[in-house]
């Protein structure tokens, strides 16, 4: 059966509204798998129905109730799963859509939808941007366990400096998660990592690396080859600047 995503914006919250959307949904045969308030006074559904023809015929039934305003029915997208799974949706840049915002306190979001991602097959490239000690290594692994993956340091600052030359075949299976620190692969490491990296880039895995604009500045790779962008700050409004700690020979991040 296909599943839809719904989201509606309720102008009159009155008494009984949502058991009369979902009574006219129990009559079209249409499944409620889950539902939610989404941001203010919106609500999202997860529906599923093997029916396409019942879906339009329950938006155009909807489009005459006063008190809601259909705002959504289409396929279920991943941020349409995540804002029903967490009652918010996740805060994406206006200019560039495949960067995505969280701060440390949605951590929690964040590794839902790293989880969500590596669960996919085949290539795939996710930047990780953000201050030192702000969860960004954690959050990868945790989404790795949460996706039922193994993940493997090609280079990392998580306990000491880690620069790997080479990996074993079991290492290099497609199906791993590869985590990549883009200062250190591409401003503290040697030819032979090098080599390892672009063997990595182009196995068709998923790949997270995190300092994504000092990776695409040192390196040969370009803002295309990522098919996400995360941001996560301590605060809303904190700045990501590398001054701090770019320099070749710091060890602090």
């Amino acid at each position: 059966m296909k599943q839809w995503y719904m989201e509606y914006r309720i102008h009159k919250n009155r008494p009984g509204l949502l058991g009369d959307i979902a009574s006219l949904m129990g009559m079209l045969e249409i499944n409620i798998m889950s539902i939610n308030g989404v941001e203010d006074r919106t609500r999202g559904m997860l529906l599923q129905t093997d029916d396409d023809e019942t879906i339009e015929l329950m938006g155009k039934m909807l489009s005459k109730v006063d008190n809601i305003t259909i705002t959504a029915l289409r396929t279920p997208k991943l941020v349409d799963i995540l804002a029903v799974r967490h009652g918010r949706y996740i805060e994406r840049d206006s200019d560039d859509r495949k960067t995505f915002r969280f701060t440390r306190d949605e951590l929690g979001l964040l590794v839902d939808f790293l989880g969500e991602i590596f669960k996919r097959d085949g290539n795939q490239v996710v930047g990780l941007r953000g201050m030192p000690r702000v969860g960004k290594t954690e959050s990868i692994i945790a989404g790795s366990v949460c996706s039922n993956k193994r993940w493997n340091f090609v280079s990392s600052t998580l306990l000491r400096q880690t620069v790997r030359n080479q990996m074993s075949e079991d290492e290099l299976n497609p199906n791993n998660i590869f985590i990549i620190d883009g200062i250190v692969s591409t401003m503290r490491s040697n030819e032979k990592h090098h080599s390892l990296l672009k063997q990595i880039m182009a196995m068709p895995s998923t790949k997270v690396i995190e300092h994504p604009d000092i990776f695409i500045r040192e390196s040969e790779y370009d803002y295309h080859t990522f098919d996400y962008i995360i941001e996560l700050r301590n605060s809303p409004d904190e700045e990501i600047s590398y001054d701090s700690f770019t320099t070749p020979f710091d060890e602090g991040f």
